[in-house]
Parts: C-alpha cells; structure tokens; sequence
C-alpha cells in the first residue's frame, strides 16, 4: 500500500508540474522594453510546435495569443502563466496584469501598487451566471421529476472588484451584470476559429423545417432540455443535436427518449467546426436555436452566424443579431415551438435574404482580425486615459507649488 502511494504521488506530481497550470513562457517585443506585463489567462497555444496550428476548439486559444502580441506590439514584455495556475507568485514589478476570473483576485493582491489590471471578461458575472443555471436546473425537475448535476457553475470571484479596467466579450447584457462595479468596460468582438464561404446554391426551401443546435458541455444551461422536448412535440420539424453528449451521462439518460428514439430528432454528438461533416449539416439546416441562460458571447453562435445560419437564440447568449436573427422573448418551450414555425414559414427568398444577412454580419465583426483591431483599440485607450490622469496628476503639483510661499517664519 505505501509502495502504491509513493507511486500514485510521484505520477501525480510529475503530471501537475508538467501540465499546462504550471507552465509558464515569456514573450519578448523586438524592441527596447517599455515595461512589464502579466497575463493569466490560456495557455495551450503557446507552447504549439512550431506550424501547428492553433486549436479550433474554443476562440480563447487564439485570443489569448493575441492579447499578448497586443502588448509586445507596444513594446511590453509578456510573462504568459495559465489561468488556472495557483501556485504562481509574481517576482517582479509589473506594469500591467491581464487575466480572467480565475485567480484574478490571488494575483491581485501580490502585484506591485502601481501596476494596471485589466480583467478581460469572458461570461457573464457569475451571480447571474450560476443562479441562471439553477434556475434551469430547477425549473427540468419540475417538469420532469429528476434532478441534474450542475456542470457550467462558476467559483465567486471579487475579479471585477479588484480590477481597474476591463474589456468585455458580450452585448449590452452581458454587460449589465458588470455595470454595478463602476469600472471602465470596453467592448470587444470574440473571435470565430473558421470561416466559411458563403453556401452557393443553398436549397432554402428544402432545408426550412431543418435546425441546429450547436454547443459545449453544460446542456441545461444551453438550454438543450428545452429544445428537445419542443421538437419532440413537433414532428414535423428536423433538429440536429451537435454537443459533447457523451459527457454528460446524468442528461444523457434523462433525455434518452428525446435523443435517439425521436424520428426527428438526429443526434451527432461532438463535431468539429472546421469539419465537413459539420459543413453538410450547415447546409442543410436552416437556423440554430440556442436559448442559453447566461454566456459572455457565445462563440458557438458566432461559428453558426459564419455558416450562414440563421440565429434564434436568447438575449443572455451575448450575440447582437438585429435584423436578420430571432431573440427569443422568453426561453420556454411554446415561444421556442412558435419562434421555430415562424422561421419555417418565411418565403425562400426571405431565408435566404436573413441567412446572407448573418453571414455578411460575422465577417464584419467576428474574425480574428476584428478581434484584433478592437482590443488593440482598447489597450491604446486605457493607455491614453493612465497618460491623461499622470498629466493632471503633474498640472495639480505645479499649480500647487507655485501657489505655495515657503515658511520663513521663526518657530515657537
């Protein structure tokens, strides 16, 4: 037994020391350094073999890379640790820390006074977040008389407390559950992995009664229980299940029926985007429903909008769709049923005019290059507005010294 211990510790160590959490890198600008900068967020792509390519799984790998260039494009040297990265003490002076909601406030508390923080947000705040998913949780074990495990539930965090400025993923949701903190947000437009051209000669007519949902782990959250037992009550209406299904056996079982024994339902399980399998089933459906209860923006959404799907998603999955997509007025299954057959009954053109619209709308605002732009925007603000407050910082102490005459008195 003691052997098996030793054993068990020595793998597990060598296995934590090893693994991302623990990983670190420094990022150098060409230049001469213009200061310091610590950024806590993922790390994987970092550490990529030299033309391998940056995972496609989720826009963070991507943009946390680009955050990085941001700043060494400025001139700053990057020390790059992973977001979960709890044994990370800082060891030097920084002049700027950039990190999520994950171990923001740890490192807070060990930088330097003067240093900048700038939390980059990447869900909604997580009271919303968390009582959300309860909320949906609860709400499928009255309806169904059986209790799921939540999966999406976020640790508290002081992260926006303690941070100076933010930049956002999201929209004016999204935003409204960090209003309270009174910080500086600045927006900016998450990333999409893959973009696909436009699906010439596209049947719009044929693929009508066609739908998607497309989305990661956390189901109840995504609202997949209600977008399963809408079509199940509509078997006129196709709906394709792509999601890490596997994953979650609790959801698996309880929506066993829904999932593979409901003729028009079709469940694929985990896809990649940048698959063809996943381009045949874009082309053949019509829209993505995805009535998420909270998200920062969802990048799921965002792929889809670059398919050329039409979006009928809810207000909380953080993606502006105005003029092309459906926001769903509430997440229950009736307004899912009637947002579904109104979509349906739009004339060919009409599909196809609001599919174009979408597309057309994620190459303008959702691309790396987007990404990119703006959060180099950001920065350059937040670094404008620290130069304004030194310069009336400096005006006060002239204006103050030349308004004092030196004490030349005797004392008593």
């Amino acid at each position: 037994m003691l052997a098996c211990d030793v054993k068990n510790f020595v793998v597990f160590t060598a296995s934590e020391i090893n693994g991302f959490d623990r990983k670190y890198i420094t990022v150098k600008p060409a230049k001469a350094i213009r200061g310091n900068v610590l950024l806590c967020y993922e790390n994987k792509a970092f550490f990529a073999k030299p033309g391998e390519q940056v995972p496609a799984d989720h826009t963070n790998r991507w943009e946390s890379l680009q955050i990085a260039q941001t700043f060494v494009g400025l001139g700053y040297e990057v020390d790059v640790i992973g977001e979960t990265n709890e044994h990370f003490v800082p060891a030097r002076n920084y002049s700027f820390f950039v990190g999520n909601r994950i171990n923001f406030d740890r490192i807070a508390e060990s930088l330097n006074q003067d240093c900048v923080k700038i939390l980059h947000i990447d869900t909604a705040h997580w009271l919303f977040h968390n009582t959300g998913e309860h909320q949906r949780l609860l709400a499928l074990q009255q309806r169904r008389k059986c209790t799921l495990r939540t999966r999406r539930s976020l640790q508290p965090n002081m992260a926006i407390e303690n941070a100076d400025y933010a930049t956002i993923l999201g929209n004016e949701f999204t935003i409204s559950t960090y209003q309270y903190g009174n910080k500086p947000l600045y927006r900016v437009p998450i990333s999409a992995p893959v973009q696909y051209p436009w699906p010439e000669n596209k049947d719009f007519d044929a693929s009508r009664r066609h739908f998607l949902w497309f989305g990661s782990g956390g189901f109840v959250h995504k609202g997949l229980d209600l977008v399963l037992e809408a079509f199940a009550e509509m078997p006129d209406y196709h709906l394709t299940v792509c999601g890490p299904i596997e994953k979650e056996t609790d959801f698996k079982k309880a929506y066993h029926e829904e999932l593979y024994k409901t003729n028009n339902i079709h469940t694929v399980g985990w896809i990649d985007v940048d698959s063809q399998q996943f381009k045949n089933i874009s082309r053949r459906c019509i829209a993505l429903i995805y009535p998420s209860c909270s998200e920062g923006q969802s990048g799921g959404v965002v792929t889809c909008l670059h398919a050329g799907l039409i979006p009928i998603i809810s207000y909380e999955s953080g993606v502006d769709v105005d003029g092309f997509g459906v926001i769903l007025r509430s997440c229950s299954i009736d307004t899912i049923k009637n947002s579904v057959r109104m979509i349906s009954s739009l004339t060919g053109n009409e599909l196809q005019s609001r599919a174009r619209k979408a597309w057309e709308y994620s190459r303008a605002n959702h691309t790396r290059e987007r990404f990119a732009e703006e959060y180099r925007k950001s920065i350059s603000a937040i670094l404008a507005r620290l130069s304004h407050k030194e310069r009336m910082v400096e005006e006060t102490r002239s204006h103050f010294s030349q308004q004092t005459t030196p004490f030349s008195g005797t004392g008593i």
